[in-house]
This record gives structure tokens, sequence and C-alpha cells, in this order.
């Protein structure tokens, strides 16, 4: 990793001479561990609720990673040990699990949070018990500094990056007048902020945007208030509802629609075979990773699809029908190995360098593509807790992804809006 000052535009230029060779990597200590102990990092797990098909992948994906890690030797000598609660994709309960983490469980770490609200339900419990609380979310509320210094995202880009690095790319090739359609709640709040600020940056204009409750499961009604002068429709709709809205959305347009950019966060776990969504051919998506797996691909990025369980087209390779969360379940794998270097790196030994564990991964700055990073090489921000990386768009061709365009790190870079560095513990 390299030294906590390094820029991130100077991290772009060390990447380019040679990514991993040219960062010095943390020492790992691997010398007689003091205690026999587990590592106990505390898994929360949406495995019921909205965001149960991510819950059940981000914990294979966890999963994976520590057997990775534990065939390596584990961490500081001592294997990682996952406990793991439901937290229903409720922010209460989301924070109930924190608590049970620190007070029950005693883990060393809070891990694994991805819908945006039950983020902000946790984080704050997170902090008072002074619990490090690694999320994997998306959400800016990281960045944005809302939160506390024992919050971090050190493995999934979020919202306010990832539109900055497709508005371009929206602007120039699919329309500038934009009708935008987002869940009710924070994660839908910053596509709608972010978006709006970005695509008119490109001189594009939002000229409506329709919030739709997490918990809505018909859509018809939202379809005619698009107006007539859309050339663009931006979709980022979740949840167990998101087949039946791309389906309705179909049979409202029929064969005369405008352009449509989708996040794939609306057909995660969707196959795009499924009859019904014929009608997104030719349509667009960004793709945190792209789920199909391409020829060119490096070995490790193969080992990696392996290691989780997916096949060529992103399903289980135990049941082609159980389609993944690819876009977004490498952040679990990645910082499963954030907190592992982190932890060699200020010789973790319990509860009590917990700080120095935050303090540690604060320090971390590049992180290379490779084994331990398959989405992309990143930078780490440890002033705002944000790691920042490569964005994808794909095209549905013959029912699948395929990669239409890559954008640079320095599309996705913003101005720092928080220094957690220099908040109180």
């Amino acid at each position: 990793m390299a030294q906590p000052n390094l820029s991130r535009r100077t991290a772009l230029k060390t990447m380019a001479l040679g990514g991993a060779a040219a960062a010095s990597p943390l020492l790992t200590r691997f010398a007689t561990a003091q205690t026999s102990a587990p590592i106990r990092i505390g898994f929360q797990k949406h495995a019921t609720g909205i965001g149960a098909s991510y819950g059940r992948w981000y914990d294979r994906t966890t999963a994976a990673a520590a057997k990775v890690i534990n065939d390596m030797g584990g961490i500081n000598g001592r294997p990682v040990e996952l406990v793991i609660e439901d937290d229903g994709t409720d922010p209460k309960r989301g924070a109930e699990v924190v608590e049970k983490f620190a007070n029950q469980h005693k883990v060393d770490v809070g891990f694994g949070t991805l819908f945006s609200h039950v983020v902000m339900g946790s984080a704050p419990r997170a902090g008072e018990l002074k619990l490090p609380y690694f999320v994997v979310s998306e959400g800016h509320h990281v960045a944005s500094g809302v939160l506390n210094r024992w919050t971090l995202q050190p493995g999934i880009t979020d919202v306010k990056s990832q539109v900055l690095a497709m508005a371009p790319f929206v602007g120039d090739n699919l329309g500038k007048k934009v009708t935008m359609i987002f869940p009710d709640y924070a994660f839908g709040h910053d596509h709608r902020d972010f978006f709006t600020a970005a695509i008119e940056a490109q001189g594009g204009e939002v000229v409506a945007k329709l919030a739709i409750p997490p918990t809505e499961t018909s859509f018809t009604k939202y379809f005619p208030k698009i107006p007539r002068e859309t050339e663009l429709i931006y979709h980022v709709m979740v949840g167990p509802g998101v087949l039946t809205f791309v389906k309705e959305m179909g049979e409202f347009f029929g064969p005369s629609r405008p352009e449509i950019f989708g996040f794939i966060d609306s057909l995660e776990a969707v196959d795009l075979a499924t009859p019904g969504l014929e009608f997104l051919e030719g349509t667009y998506f960004w793709e945190g990773m792209p789920r199909y797996a391409r020829a060119d691909q490096p070995d490790f990025v193969t080992a990696y699809r392996d290691a989780v369980g997916v096949d060529e087209n992103g399903a289980s390779v135990s049941d082609p029908k159980d389609v993944s969360t690819f876009a977004h379940m490498f952040g679990c794998w990645e910082t499963m190995f954030v907190i592992k270097n982190a932890m060699e790196a200020c010789d973790y030994s319990g509860p009590q360098d917990r700080q120095a564990l935050v303090e540690a991964t604060e320090a971390m700055s590049i992180l290379p593509f490779g084994p331990e990073t398959p989405q992309g090489a990143k930078v780490f921000n440890g002033k705002t807790h944000q790691v920042f990386g490569p964005q994808y768009i794909s095209k549905v061709v013959n029912s699948k992804l395929e990669l239409v365009h890559t954008a640079s790190l320095e599309d996705t870079f913003y101005p720092d809006e928080v220094d957690y560095t220099k908040m109180a513990f």
C-alpha cells in the first residue's frame, strides 16, 4: 500500500507504472500468534426483507474470501470466523445487530451492510460502541461526512462517484432530456441529486423525477407521468418488484421507447433471458463488475469467479437459475482483504487495537488490480473513508450484457467533503 499522503492523481501514475509492483506492500506478520483464538467478523446479513438476494450472495462471497484467507494462514496467524446475524434489511434491526455483535458476540469488527437506510440506522450505534464498521453499500453517506470515524467503505465505490463517471457517456450517446425513476430512500436520493448535477454539467437536464416507495409492487401508474420530451429513462430500482417494474415498463412503451440507461441494481439476481425482458434489448446498464465472463479476463478474475461459485453467465454453478448479485458482491471479497491487510499492518491482537485498525485502514491508498481486488485497481481515500475505482457500462445484446465502456479512475474523483482523520474516536 502507498503512503497515506500519496495523492489520488499520483496514485494513478503509480498504477500505470506497474500496480502492485510499484506500491510497497503491507508487511504481513505470520510469526507465532500470541493466541489461537479466531478473528471474529460480525457479518450483518440481509437474510430477509427487500435485500435478501443481495444478502445471500454477500454471504457466499464473504465465506469464500474467509476460506481463501484461512487457507493463506489466517490473519496474524489466527483463523477468521464469521458471526452472522440477519438484520431483516431494516434500520432498527440493523442497530440491534450491531449492538449484539459488540456486546454478545464480542466480534472484532462489524461488516457487510448494503442497503443505505440500514447503514444510516446502524452506523451511529457502531460509533457509540467503538466498533469498526466496514460497509459495502455504495451510498454516499460515508464520504459525505454524516457518519463517524468508525465507519469505512473501502471495498466498493459510492453513487456520487459512479454517476459522475456515467454522465459523460450518457450525455454524449443516449440523450440530454432525462426522466429519472428511483427508490424513495437515501440510495435513490443520492442518484437523484448527483445524477441531476452530473447531467447538467454535460448540458442536459432532468425533466422528471419519479420516486418509487421501496415496497411498491406495481408501477403502471408511474409511467404516464414520464414527459413526452424525454429522450432517456434513467432507472435504478431495487427490491422484489424490480422484475415487475421492467416488464411493465416494456408493456407501456412497446417498440416506441426512449433510450434507456439503468443501474444493474434494477436487475441484480435476474436472468436477462427471462421472458418479458426482451424489451431491454439494446438498452444500457452500469455494472460494478461485469457479470458475464470475458475471454480476456485475468486468471485471478477467473479464480475469483470460481471461488464465489459462479458460471460464465454469473449464475450459481449449482443452479443456473440462481443469478448472482455480481455487480456488488465483489465489495465483500475486497473489503475482507482490506480488513486482513489493515490488521496485519497494525499487528491487531484484540478489541483494544480497534482504533489502531481504523488508523491502519485510513493509511491505505493504492489497492492494485489483482487477486485481492478483482474488480479493478482502486484508490482509497483515508480522509473520506471511501474507495474510488473503475466503472463499467454494458449493453444488452442477445439477452446478455456486453461491455462497451470503462470509465477511468480519474473520471470518478470528486472533492473531499470531510476529513474523518481529524475527528475524535
